[in-house]
């Protein structure tokens, strides 16, 4: 036999049961430092990762089970989209809208003195089209032109609006009035990529 063992073997019985308890609480702490650690380790970090993947689970069902009204917006959004869109003619419908605004003066009972489109001015999908306007006839008639263009199923503003040479003729008011009527019209792609390009 080993001599190593014998004089183990040949200990009192307290010392053998110290050893043994020694052994013992040595093969724990290997256990604990070399299996039971990393293992933790690895339990708390895949908790970690199951509670981040619940949580991205939770989100997409959220958003899943809001898909349809996401849907009925996209689609309320579109038809205000669309909406929009006849409100701002193209190029092609900005005379025909400037003629229909002469028209309406003419109704009114206004003389147009001055009817001058100016240069466009481009925005980001959409471009302003001032035109310069001078027209005279009485308060009444002027009322019921600008009424008659708020009433237009295009965007027409009527700003810079200055009365002048106010008198009074056959017991009616008489007036003249410079204003700017600006509308507005949407760019196509291309001059939208044309705009973006840097002036040489």
């Amino acid at each position: 036999m080993d001599p190593q063992i014998e004089k183990i073997l040949k200990l009192p019985a307290k010392q053998k049961i110290l050893l043994l308890v020694l052994v013992s609480v040595l093969e724990a702490a290997a256990l604990v430092w070399f299996l039971y650690i990393p293992k933790h380790k690895e339990l708390t970090g895949l908790k970690v990762e199951l509670s981040k993947l619940q949580g991205e689970i939770d989100e997409k069902t959220r958003i899943a089970n809001n898909l349809p009204k996401l849907r009925a917006e996209y689609e309320q959004l579109n038809r205000e989209l669309a909406q929009a869109l006849t409100e701002l003619p193209n190029s092609k419908e900005i005379p025909s809208l400037l003629t229909s605004i002469t028209a309406l003066g003419k109704n009114a009972g206004l003389d147009f003195l001055t009817f001058r489109p100016k240069g466009e001015v481009p925005k980001d999908f959409y471009a302003d089209v001032p035109v310069d306007i001078i027209v005279s006839g009485s308060y009444y008639s002027v009322a019921n032109f600008f009424a008659a263009v708020s009433n237009l199923p295009r965007i027409v503003n009527i700003t810079n609006v200055a009365f002048s040479d106010i008198k009074n003729v056959s017991n009616r008011m008489m007036t003249r009035i410079t204003c700017l009527a600006t509308t507005f019209r949407f760019l196509d792609k291309k001059e939208i990529k044309d705009d973006k390009k840097p002036k040489k």
